[in-house]
Formats: structure tokens, sequence, C-alpha cells
């Protein structure tokens, strides 16, 4: 018999908040990483992964998994934006959510109505595919914003209710412009990818039925996650909420026309609101004159608008839209090195 959901929406308790904040965080790469975090959140290791059960059950937490660096693996990736007829935009997001690499596609309040991420292959062209796309969609007008310098990135949703959505944290912000240069992966490195990609079991020892379906030992298994996380090819491996769920019900695109001399100085400097998860330098053009972008997460729109006031005030940035989402298409996390998961999409043939 099917298990029927509470009809009425779980409401995370103190210790819950508590446990979320610390597997936001870094999660342990260790033999019982549950242990550990229950120690952290002053928990039992058993009542740790009890209440993160059910978190995953109600639909708080999405996943815990590792989250890649999609550059330091070869990956080429960029934002794209796209215009079309209010009427069309439906079936063409449908046949854009169809590109494997496409992770987030969302319906926006904007004359470009239709914006998603894009990350393709080492060997394969990100232009390319972004040129079929666009082959496959007939939109009227289209903007490539690839990332030219990446001051953050990362949700990290701060489950203390009582705390203030403009607050600041002191070293949030970095600043890349060159890509790094990719150290070539094994073949042990991609079979631990795809692994650790995967959402982790909550057992006492995830990591050991892991590493048996890789055909690997535990301690080699973490050993590779740590490589990952000293090479920069994992920025961390963590929990990911979903932030409705988690009270989050708003966020707001972000962008900000700043003068190109100071782009680093504001980029570091909007990256270090708690509200703010991503930060970015993208290309500008003729009708788009935003440098900037900024992603705002908060718990209502009005919040987001006030965030968006005080980075105003602070940088004296008055050029600046907020793009709400109005309807999601996808959203899902990119799954890297899966073979022959392009061939449905290569097949596709306009309509």
């Amino acid at each position: 018999m099917a298990v029927m959901r509470d009809a009425v929406r779980y409401e995370p308790d103190a210790a819950d908040r508590i446990l979320m904040n610390v597997i936001q965080g870094d999660f342990p790469l260790v033999s019982e990483p549950f242990a550990a975090i229950g120690e952290a959140a002053g928990l039992p290791a058993e009542e740790a992964m009890d209440r993160i059960r059910r978190l995953k059950e109600t639909r708080i937490i999405r996943q815990i998994s590792a989250i890649f660096d999609s550059r330091n693996l070869g990956y080429s990736s960029s934002l794209v934006a796209m215009q079309f007829p209010k009427e069309r935009v439906d079936a063409e997001a449908e046949v854009i959510s169809k590109h494997p690499g496409v992770s987030h596609n969302y319906r926006r309040n904007h004359p470009y109505n239709l914006w998603f991420t894009i990350a393709v292959p080492p060997g394969r062209s990100l232009e390319a595919d972004v040129s079929r796309l666009t082959e496959l969609t007939r939109p009227d007008r289209m903007w490539l914003l690839p990332t030219i310098r990446l001051f953050k990135i990362g949700v990290n949703l701060d489950m203390n209710s009582e705390a203030e959505i403009t607050r600041k944290e002191s070293g949030a912000g970095y600043s890349w412009k060159i890509a790094p240069q990719v150290v070539p992966l094994t073949e042990g490195d991609i079979r631990a990818i795809r692994e650790l990609q995967k959402d982790i079991p909550i057992i006492p020892r995830p990591f050991e039925v892991m590493s048996e379906r890789m055909g690997a030992s535990e301690s080699q298994l973490l050993e590779i996650a740590k490589r990952f996380l000293e090479r920069g090819q994992m920025r961390r491996f963590s929990a990911v909420l979903h932030h409705r769920e988690a009270g989050y019900v708003a966020n707001a695109m972000g962008v900000w026309a700043v003068p190109e001399e100071r782009i680093e100085e504001i980029g570091l400097k909007m990256a270090s609101y708690t509200a703010v998860s991503h930060c970015y330098h993208r290309p500008t053009y003729p009708d788009w004159p935003y440098s900037i972008f900024t992603m705002i997460h908060a718990r209502s729109a009005p919040e987001c608008h006030t965030v968006a006031e005080v980075m105003s005030q602070e940088t004296g940035i008055g050029e600046y839209d907020l793009l709400f989402s109005t309807k999601e298409y996808k959203k899902t996390r990119v799954k890297y090195f899966i073979e022959g998961e392009f061939e449905e999409f290569d097949a596709l043939k306009p309509a």
C-alpha cells in the first residue's frame, strides 16, 4: 500500500534547523559521516540520520552529494537568454530542456523571457550546441552569457529564522578570471565522479556502499574525493535544500550595470551578502548593459527588493533590475560523464 504524505507541511524544529546549517557546509568525508554530523549538531548519530531522512521525505533536503566545478572537469558552460513570443515559450522551453546539459531552465519577467544554463563535456562544442538549440527553437533574439569572472557560487540557506536578510559575511567573495589548467582525469577518477554525484544513502557508512558500486575500497573513494577537493575539481560535498520547502520562496536574478573599471570592486562587495548565492561578471550587449549578475534568495519578493536596495546604496550602482522566475521548466544537477546521454538530443529535428 502506498504511503500518503502528510497533508500538513512539515515545519522543521530548532534541532532540524541546526542540522541543516551543518550539512549545507562541508559534509565530512569520513567512514561514518553522520556520526560526525550528529556531533556537530549536538545529536546522536541515529537521531541525526532519522531527522535527515524526514527532511528528505518532506522535500526540504533535495540531495546530499558532491558539487563539482564544471570548468575544472574540462566542461564548458554558459548562461543563455532567449526571447520568444509569449504563446511559444512553453513549447520551446520543453525542447531546450531535452538537452542533457541544461540544468536550470526558467521563464522570467523580462522581454528576454527564457533563461537557461547549459554545460557540455570535453570534446563537445558549447557554441555548436547553443546554435543547434537556436535552430530547433527559432528565438527572436538570443544572448550567450558565459562567465568572465566568478565572485561567488554556492547556495547556503541560513535556517536561522531570526537572521537579518541583508547581513554580510567577511571573506565570502573571491575572484577568478582565467580558467584553470585542467588536470587530466583517470578512468578511476571518472568512475568516482559518476558515483559521488549521486544522492548519498542515509546509512552509517554510506561511502562503503558507494565504493562497492564502483569497484573500489571505501578508503580509495574517500582519498579520491579529498583529492578532488584539493584540486578544486569538487567545490564541496554537501546538502542542497529545496528553496521553497525550506522557507526561501523567492529568488531574483539581480543584474547590475557596473562600469568596467569597478567590476572587481563591486563583484566582491556584492558577493559578501549572505542572501547572494551566485555572483558573476558576464558580457554586455548593445541592448543589455548589465555586467554583474547576482542570485538573491529570500523569504519573499519584497525581501529580495530590500537586499537589492541595500546593495545599490552601498555600491552606488543605481542602474539595475531584478528578474523573477515565473515558471520553472527544469532544475537539476549537471550529470557528468554519462555515457550516451547526448544521443536523444542529437537525433532531434527542427519542427
